[in-house]
């Protein structure tokens, strides 16, 4: 297992949609490991494969507490299947680092995927948590979605980026649902 270089916002592998996983091989697995040891070492909530640098349709989340044993989540080609509600909350993102933006996301997710051994699950989040805003995120870097996309107030994210002298908002990228 290696912790890997996160990728930066204005790379360009952030933007591109990632290639279905057609195997869980163990080189899949690996990589899942050497994804949950890299989001571990950053103190991260999730991470998607996108942000070292692969392509695939991969994702893991960790909600647990400090308090609380590690239960990491492996979501391979996930599809999100259902979503409700609304809630506006605060994000940020190892792509960028110190950056925080209030997003608007669905309260409720229901995601199908396949886990680590090769076998489907569906997975209900709800009451806009933790995990429901994680699942949605991670889902967005695998289509090249990225939460400042999501933005509730352009200016102050935009504010924001450049105090940590990161590239501006993509204006032709901006979703408004």
């Amino acid at each position: 297992m290696a912790i890997k270089r996160i990728v930066k916002y204005g790379e360009q592998s952030l933007r591109e949609p990632s290639k279905e996983v057609f195997k869980v091989s163990k080189k899949i697995q690996d990589l899942v490991h050497d994804m949950l040891e890299t989001m571990y070492s950053a103190n991260g909530v999730g991470l998607a494969a996108p942000q070292i640098g692969v392509n695939l349709r991969i994702f893991v989340i960790d909600v647990s507490s400090e308090n609380e044993p590690l239960n990491p989540l492996v979501f391979i080609n996930p599809k999100i299947i259902k979503k409700s509600g609304s809630i506006c909350t605060q994000e940020g993102c190892l792509s960028f680092p110190e950056v925080y933006s209030d997003v608007k996301r669905a309260e409720y997710v229901m995601v199908k995927a396949t886990d680590l051994k090769g076998r489907s699950f569906v997975m209900e989040a709800k009451d806009g948590s933790l995990l429901a805003r994680a699942i949605q995120h991670e889902y967005d870097h695998l289509e090249g979605i990225l939460f400042v996309d999501r933005c509730a107030d352009v200016e102050a994210t935009e504010q924001e980026l450049a105090k940590h002298s990161l590239p501006k908002i993509q204006q032709d990228r901006l979703i408004k649902d």
